[in-house]
C-alpha cells in the first residue's frame, strides 16, 4: 500500500529539485529541463492519482471566481511591494545589476530562439500547459492536502480538508509565498486559495482556481511581454 505521506510529497520534491537545475547547464537548458518536468510531473500526477481520492478537478463558480480574482490581483499589484530578490538584497544577499538583469530575462523563449521562431512557440506552449495542468494539482495536493493538514497534526489525514487551524492557514500560505518571486501576490494567492478549500471542503476546487490563475497568467505574459512572471 502506497503511503499517504509519499504519494503526496516525493511528486512535488521530485518538481522543485528539477526547477533548480533549469538554466545550470546552459541558458536553454532552463527550456528544455521545464519542458522534461511537465512530462515527469504529469506522470508522476498519473502515477500517484489512484492514491490521492482529493485530486479531483472541480468547477465552480467559486473556483472560477478565486482564479480570476486572484489573476487580477497578481497583476494589479505588481510593483507596489519589492520581489523576492530586492527583498533579499536587504538581507545582504543582493545581486549584480547583470545577475539582475538576467533573471528578469530568465524566461523569455523569443529571446533565446528568436522571435516568432517554432521553438520560442513551442516551449511558450509548454510553458502554458505545464503551468495550467500540472503545476495546480502538484502544489495544491502539497501544500494543502498535506503541508496543511501536516502542521495542524502530525495524523494528517484525520484533520478533514475543511478544518480551519489559524496556524496551518497562516505558515501554510507564507512558505508558499516565499517559494514565488512575487512573494506577497503569493502570500495573497494561498490565502485565497486556502480559503476555497475549507469553505468547499475539498481539493478539486482550488486545483481549478489555481489552473484558471495559471492560465490567465500566461495569456497575460505572452499579450503584454510580461516574462518576469515567469
Amino acid at each position: 500500500m502506497a503511503s499517504p505521506l509519499l504519494v503526496r510529497v516525493a511528486p512535488f520534491a521530485v518538481f522543485v529539485a528539477l526547477t533548480f537545475c533549469q538554466g545550470k547547464f546552459g541558458e536553454t537548458s532552463r527550456y528544455w529541463i521545464y519542458a522534461a518536468k511537465t512530462v515527469a510531473g504529469a506522470w508522476l500526477i498519473w502515477l500517484v492519482r489512484p492514491f490521492i481520492s482529493e485530486m479531483r478537478w472541480t468547477f465552480s463558480w467559486e473556483s472560477v471566481v478565486v482564479g480570476v480574482a486572484v489573476f487580477a490581483m497578481w497583476v494589479g499589484i505588481d510593483g507596489l511591494y519589492p520581489s523576492f530578490d530586492r527583498l533579499s538584497s536587504y538581507v545582504g544577499l543582493a545581486r549584480t545589476r547583470s545577475e539582475a538583469e538576467l533573471v528578469s530575462e530568465s524566461w523569455n523563449p523569443h529571446a533565446a530562439f528568436g522571435r516568432g521562431s517554432g521553438l520560442a512557440w513551442m516551449f511558450i506552449a509548454v510553458r502554458v500547459l505545464g503551468s495550467s495542468l500540472v503545476v495546480p494539482p502538484l502544489e495544491e495536493v502539497f501544500y494543502r492536502s498535506f503541508f496543511y493538514r501536516y502542521i495542524a497534526r502530525l495524523d494528517f489525514q484525520s484533520v478533514p480538508l475543511g478544518e480551519f487551524h489559524r496556524a496551518s492557514y497562516l505558515i501554510t500560505a507564507v512558505v508558499f509565498g516565499f517559494a514565488h518571486q512575487e512573494w506577497l501576490a503569493a502570500i495573497l494567492c494561498g490565502f485565497a486559495y486556502q480559503g476555497l478549500v475549507c469553505r468547499m471542503n475539498r481539493l478539486g476546487d482550488a486545483i481549478a482556481a489555481h489552473a484558471i490563475t495559471n492560465f490567465l497568467l500566461g495569456l497575460w505574459v505572452v499579450w503584454r511581454g510580461a516574462w518576469k512572471f515567469w
